[in-house]
């Protein structure tokens, strides 16, 4: 039976929830503080890989879903997703990462000098400005609307679909969800057509159509949302060792965004609300495989 559904957050996850339960013949209506491009899915650089999120089990089903979803939507005009390939690289020998068979194929390709250890893959790169807005359009020609309302509590009556990100701490009264502050720095496209990750820092190159995000900080229980300046020349200096250019690239912008971590994702039905949060810095990597879920939830 079709249900009428509140959605709550209009971050990435919020606006695949609202999309694949409009799909499933819902009516939906999204209500956020934040628009889809003021949220912190547009600062993410957004490479699919699963990054601060647990637990491994249900995130490397959910991921598996979420890669086939961008496979599938890239090439598509104006989604913003594109498969590229990219390596990654460590300082020690390292087993398979625990979420292999989430992806097609993985190999071990030799280090680069400084490094131990290498794999390279292919995965989604999302231009989540473009991605954004192209999800919340197909939003509103399914059906739904998107309406800007700061949330005081959840709202009672219909079927509430909780995606707030670190809204959760009010809304769901729930401490355990803290914000890991990300810097990243915006620099002209030079060229580059591969990605490339590095576990210190964490550092990481995600090349875009007409641009490359440059990486990164992991400052767990950190609110500030202002760019540091010496934190930036840090990022860059780190990204630099993986790909030279980038210290001769220019400077587009600089942002930050606040991942809404939790010792685990939640996922689960209370009563007349479904609660989908804590995604970490995986929101992207986790959204289709969760909105998937959240629609079982529903009904």
């Amino acid at each position: 039976m079709a249900e009428r559904v509140l959605v709550v957050g209009a971050g990435v996850v919020g606006l695949s929830c609202a999309l694949r339960l409009l799909e499933a013949g819902h009516r939906v209506d999204v209500v956020a503080r934040d628009l889809p491009l003021e949220t912190t899915s547009s600062v993410a650089a957004a490479i699919w890989y699963p990054y601060l999120a647990f637990p491994q089990e249900r995130v490397s089903a959910w991921g598996r879903t979420t890669y086939a979803a961008f496979a599938a939507l890239a090439g598509i005009e104006g989604a913003g997703v594109v498969l590229r390939a990219g390596t990654e690289v460590l300082h020690e020998p390292a087993p398979d990462p625990w979420w292999i068979d989430a992806v097609p194929r993985l190999d071990r390709v030799q280090a680069p000098a400084g490094f131990a250890d290498a794999w390279s893959f292919v995965t989604p790169v999302v231009d989540m400005p473009l991605y954004l807005a192209w999800l919340g359009r197909r939003v509103l020609e399914a059906g739904g609307t998107v309406t800007r309302l700061a949330l005081a509590a959840l709202p009672q009556g219909p079927l509430v679909v909780n995606c707030s990100g670190l809204g959760s701490r009010l809304l769901a009264a729930d401490p355990t969800t803290t914000p890991v502050r990300g810097q990243v720095v915006v620099v002209e496209q030079f060229g580059l057509e591969e990605w490339w990750l590095a576990e210190d820092g964490p550092t990481y190159v995600i090349p875009r159509g007409d641009d490359v995000v440059v990486g990164g900080t992991e400052d767990a229980g950190e609110w500030d949302r202002r760019p540091a300046p010496e934190v930036a020349g840090e990022i860059l200096t780190r990204a630099a060792v993986l790909v030279p250019e980038v210290a001769r690239a220019r400077v587009l912008r600089h942002k930050v965004g606040l991942r809404p971590a939790r010792p685990a994702v939640r996922l689960e039905r209370v009563g007349d609300v479904v609660h989908c949060y804590g995604h970490g810095g995986a929101g992207v990597t986790l959204s289709w495989g969760c909105a998937d879920e959240v629609v079982a939830l529903v009904g």
